[in-house]
């Protein structure tokens, strides 16, 4: 998902435009995005840790880049939803719990502000989430669902899932070395283009 984003990131950039990469796992590597080619020093790193914050940070960067420039090209990546907790959540003790219902309804509500905005601007913005497995799913349904509540696949115009296949590996003096991994995208939203899986 990462990997993904970050290309997002890169075609931004040599387009002109602004890269805003908001992190809530503490977990990227600027190495790892140097590597791909991203300009560091360019792109708007910008760690985070409550949903409140986030959406509120989204806010204020398309006011200021479209205060200055109103073409300007802009991608917004938060990596992920899943990672970001409340602002109620981070006061409370360790062995409280609950909170779940709390952050779906502030997501679903940052959603129906912020969505109209970003299409009126312009502006792309990309969400990762991760794949959780429905407990008593009935058969022949799909049991996996993402964290978060409904507000995010209500109002994303595309949606991706992305699944391992398999390990890519090279010879190194005898020995198999994984070097890479094989991804199976499926496309399970999509109101801009044509239906298809890729890998």
């Amino acid at each position: 998902k990462s990997l993904l984003a970050s290309h997002a990131l890169l075609d931004t950039q040599k387009k002109g435009g602004l890269a805003v990469y908001i992190d809530t796992e503490n977990a990227i590597s600027k190495e790892y995005l140097g590597a791909i080619g991203l300009d560091l020093k360019q792109m708007a790193y910008i760690p985070l840790e409550t949903v409140e914050d986030i959406f509120e940070t989204i806010d204020v960067i398309i006011d200021k880049v479209r205060s200055s420039d109103k073409d300007r090209l802009v991608t917004i990546v938060v990596d992920s939803i899943a990672g970001a907790s409340t602002k109620t959540e981070m006061s409370a003790d360790f062995d409280k719990d609950g909170y779940a219902t709390a952050k779906a309804l502030i997501i679903s509500k940052a959603m129906r502000k912020i969505t109209n905005l970003i299409g009126r601007e312009r502006i792309c913005l990309i969400i990762t989430n991760q794949l959780r497995q429905k407990l008593n799913a009935p058969a022949f349904s799909d049991p996996w669902t993402t964290p978060g509540g409904k507000g995010i696949p209500f109002h994303a115009a595309v949606r991706l899932r992305l699944s391992s296949i398999g390990a890519t590996k090279s010879k190194d003096e005898g020995h198999d070395q994984i070097v890479g991994s094989r991804v199976k995208a499926k496309l399970v939203k999509n109101r801009v283009g044509r239906y298809r899986d890729w890998e």
